[in-house]
């Protein structure tokens, strides 16, 4: 009987919320018969069932439910708070090691370092800055700082292939392994933990590289040599590199909200966002991501890949016509558009949130400019990123004032025995001018430029670095340059096949690119468009399934997309460091042409 009872209280209890929410006109007749019919508990409830009838039966009903699914989302919720208390560990902890948890680094005591080498930053940009050094100098002692609770790792599979996993991967897999597109099982970590040194034993050993992670430097001394720590520490290095990152940006209707509000908006950057998002993920029914750049398109398709698991909405809203329009020409944006709305994604472009509010059940409430309402379990903001320059004004470094970040020379040189890398540095490029980029082939190559200068070599930035996005299995895409949709184009398409696309190449399929006789471009599905005099009507989405986009400044190609198109980055690389003039779109088919066997032969 006190099993039973135990069951029957929280279901009557929700079976009165149910009455009040559902049946307010009876409310009254509901009160009244509790207070008049009996003095007894049971006997008013009873009572008051009959006077309200079935829709209050079944309005309880439905509260009971939705409360149940309710609490599944905050205890989720309530575990990912609950890891960031756990001990270091790449699994986390908890009866399921392999699921994502948050981890937190236990504190240490505070220290006097110094390090020939000081890399502050513990990212992409930074560990291959650091292999950089230690293949320039072998007995080089380099140590790495950091703010994550995770030694160096890849950044893009958090928002890519970790949530293509099905259900019985994740529950058997390392929280952090995944298969990449060519089928080769990876892990996001760069190196094994027994890699990196004690920081306390650095200056005592022959050589070695250390990283010291969950600390932040909140001063830097440059006449001095010196960085303080959140802890209290003292680091004195030689030579210093910055690459701390940069920060997601908020929006000021999620900023001024409630904490109710708040504990539902995820800012995704870090190893520990990605645990948080991906317990949530993993019961709630509605999620929404505010959005529509590259990341908030990722994410977008991701959840509702792996929503489908247990039925859960996706909805992407932002303020642009269509996803990724910053980048892309616009039939290309709505294209992409077209095909995140096929991935499960329901896409509500030209909107933004004029209001965020608690909603019962602890849900949120997000009140769009255009009127509409929006109800979510988590929202996801993914708006951008702003370079994480706080060090760099301590330090009294000149930023950019136009494109934000530290304003390096072609060597990466911030001021004598500074270097900057990553997203936060404003570089100057010799073919294209000063940049700022944000994507992960451009940490590698910016961290081992800057390192390999810290080690002597004082060498230019002449490499273009590349990018690349996936929005699901069936669209990729590989970009070089300038990509600004406020920049004229020229697209080359051609008609695609299965074999044209991320999962086509993951499975071994020859691609028609690599295969088929050569064919000009300008006679196949699709043709050129050229934005040059005017933008295209979108009549035919399916005709832009394959193909190259160029990016034109004064006639010449600044700027490379190569959609559903693979391994042809150096040819891109090659006609952007020509500076040729193009003034017709024939002659930019017949160099890049999508069908050709030996695209390197047409120079």
């Amino acid at each position: 009987m006190a099993a039973l009872m135990g069951r029957w209280r929280p279901m009557q209890a929700a079976l009165v919320r149910g009455m009040q929410a559902n049946c307010q006109p009876q409310r009254a007749v509901g009160v009244r018969a509790l207070a008049t019919t009996s003095s007894k508990v049971g006997d008013g409830f009873q009572e008051a069932m009959a006077a309200l009838g079935f829709a209050g039966l079944f309005g309880g009903f439905y509260m009971y439910y939705q409360n149940r699914e309710t609490e599944k989302v905050r205890a989720a919720l309530e575990d990912a708070k609950n890891g960031d208390r756990a001990p270091a560990g790449r699994g986390g902890t908890g009866s399921d090691s392999k699921l994502p948890t948050p981890v937190k680094l236990p504190p240490r005591d505070p220290m006097k370092l110094r390090a020939p080498y000081v890399l502050v930053g513990s990212g992409t940009a930074s560990y291959f800055a650091m292999r950089a050094i230690t293949e320039a100098d072998p007995d080089a002692k380099v140590l790495l700082i950091g703010e994550e609770h995770y030694p160096p790792h890849m950044r893009t599979p958090l928002s890519k292939e970790l949530w293509f996993r099905d259900a019985a991967t994740r529950r058997n897999a390392d929280a952090y392994e995944f298969t990449d597109w060519s089928g080769e099982k990876r892990k996001i970590f760069y190196e094994k933990d027994d890699f990196f040194l004690d920081p306390a034993n650095l200056e005592e050993a022959d050589r070695g590289v250390a990283w010291l992670g969950g600390r932040s430097v909140v001063d830097m001394n440059a006449s001095l040599k010196r960085l303080r720590l959140d802890d209290g520490s003292v680091v004195y290095y030689d030579k210093c590199l910055l690459a701390t990152g940069g920060k997601p940006k908020s929006l000021p209707v999620f900023d001024a909200a409630t904490d109710a509000v708040k504990e539902r908006v995820t800012m995704f950057r870090t190893v520990n966002d990605y645990a948080r998002l991906e317990a949530v993920a993993r019961k709630a029914k509605d999620i929404v991501v505010v959005g529509g750049g590259f990341l908030g398109s990722e994410l977008a398709v991701a959840l509702a890949h792996s929503g489908k698991q247990h039925g859960a909405k996706v909805t992407q809203l932002f303020r642009e016509g269509g996803n990724m329009a910053k980048v892309l020409p616009e039939y290309l944006s709505q294209w992409s558009t077209a095909r995140v709305v096929e991935e499960g994604v329901t896409v509500l472009p030209n909107e933004t949130v004029a209001a965020a509010s608690a909603a019962p059940n602890g849900r949120v409430k997000l009140t769009l400019a255009s009127g509409k309402t929006v109800m979510a379990d988590q929202v996801v903001v993914a708006v951008g990123i702003a370079p994480n320059t706080d060090l760099a004004k301590k330090a009294r470094l000149e930023e950019d004032p136009v494109r934000g970040g530290v304003l390096v020379n072609a060597e990466l040189e911030a001021r004598s025995g500074i270097w900057a890398a990553g997203d936060v540095a404003s570089f100057y490029d010799v073919t294209l001018g000063r940049r700022r980029e944000e994507h992960h082939d451009h940490a590698v190559v910016s961290g081992r430029l800057a390192g390999g200068n810290m080690a002597g070599a004082n060498k230019a930035y002449t490499h273009q670095s590349m990018f690349w996005s996936d929005l699901g299995p069936n669209v990729g895409y590989e970009a070089i340059g300038l990509i600004d949709a406020s920049l004229p184009t020229v697209g080359i398409w051609a008609a695609a096949s299965p074999a044209d696309t991320p999962a086509g190449v993951a499975n071994g399929a020859a691609s028609p690119s690599d295969s088929s006789p050569t064919e000009d471009t300008d006679s196949a599905e699709g043709g050129a468009v050229d934005t040059r005099h005017g933008e295209p009507a979108v009549t035919d989405l399916s005709s832009y399934a394959k193909g190259v986009v160029f990016y034109m400044r004064d006639d010449a190609v600044v700027g490379v997309v190569l959609w559903n198109m693979f391994g042809k980055i150096p040819l891109a690389r090659k006609i952007i460091r020509s500076e040729k003039k193009f003034s017709d779109a024939r002659d930019l088919a017949k160099i890049f042409r999508v069908h050709e066997k030996d695209p390197e032969a047409a120079e």
